[in-house]
């Protein structure tokens, strides 16, 4: 409960602020006045990527963005309604939808430096939907009071943290189908011979992250640019995470097409190369590193709770 203490006092913050008035001047134009609490209602396009074990760039695999391949960019949007209390703090609901996606053979023109990442040839694909809680922070309205004799800066800086919750679903192509990874526990999640994999949740929280600039284009409208990062508390975005299974074992727990796709997906060296041979217990992927996606997008929004002065 104590870290919902802030989130809360910044709400009653400004639902305690929200009554109007006309005194405070809005100083870009001589038409309209502020109130303390502004709003904001818009929407966003941008991009989104992620970082996972898949793919990325040459060499055996590194944090964070430097193992990052701008060729997985994908399309992203979003909604949100924002709640800005005197230029200076603010919190915003948001929707985005993206996907993310990642697949070894990006590599093949650097394989010889991978270190069998190239080899390893998964891939996968995953619709994200998020809906978020973000406290914004402008530094510029925080630390400087203005009025009608300053020059008020219509650019604002900002930064931007809280909570989301989120869902995916990783899927790997195969014979021109998309199928769903998670169900055939392709490192061995819920088996009993491997009683420390559990199966993971398509559902989780996220803690977003960024920073952003604001720049009034006029009093009615708002242009934004933001990047935000998710940290994740999973490594399984890409499906991927420890190392490979007994295929022997799929047997036990599935049968038909799903046995089938369970043996054929969890280790698809054999397109490459058909004599390869996997031993139980060989590296599939990083669990020291957890997962991440991000977006950089653009926002154009509606300001609500600015007064026209009467002339």
């Amino acid at each position: 409960m104590k870290k919902l203490a802030p989130v809360t006092a910044l709400i009653f913050l400004l639902l305690c602020s929200a009554q109007k008035t006309s005194a405070q001047y809005y100083f870009y134009d001589n038409n309209y006045y502020d109130n303390p609490v502004v709003y904001e209602m818009g929407a966003s396009v941008g991009v989104m990527n992620c970082l996972t074990d898949l793919g990325g760039k040459k060499g055996i695999g590194k944090k964070f963005i430097k193992d990052l391949n701008f060729g997985n960019t994908q399309f992203a949007g979003g909604l949100f309604f924002n709640a800005l209390y005197k230029n200076a703090v603010a919190l915003r609901l948001e929707g985005t939808f993206g996907q993310v996606k990642a697949y070894d053979s990006i590599l093949k023109s650097v394989k010889a430096s991978t270190n069998g990442r190239y080899e390893r040839n998964l891939s996968f694909r995953s619709n994200i939907t998020e809906f978020s809680l973000l406290a914004e922070i402008h530094p510029l309205f925080i630390f400087k009071r203005y009025d009608e004799n300053s020059t008020v800066p219509r650019c604002s800086p900002y930064l931007a943290a809280g909570i989301g919750f989120y869902s995916f679903n990783p899927q790997a192509k195969l014979l021109n189908r998309w199928v769903d990874l998670q169900p055939l526990s392709t490192e061995g999640q819920g088996f009993a011979e491997y009683p420390k994999r559990k199966p993971y949740s398509l559902h989780q929280v996220n803690i977003p992250v960024g920073v952003g600039a604001k720049y009034e284009l006029s009093p009615m409208i708002n242009l934004r640019a933001e990047i935000l990062y998710r940290i994740l508390s999973t490594d399984y975005l890409d499906d991927v995470s420890t190392s490979y299974v007994d295929p022997n074992l799929f047997a036990n727990y599935f049968t038909g097409t799903k046995l089938t796709n369970a043996l054929l997906l969890n280790d698809r060296q054999y397109e490459l190369d058909p004599t390869h041979i996997t031993g139980d217990g060989d590296q599939r992927g990083n669990s020291k590193n957890n997962d991440a996606y991000f977006t950089f997008n653009v926002k154009v929004s509606l300001v609500l709770g600015r007064e026209k002065r009467s002339h």
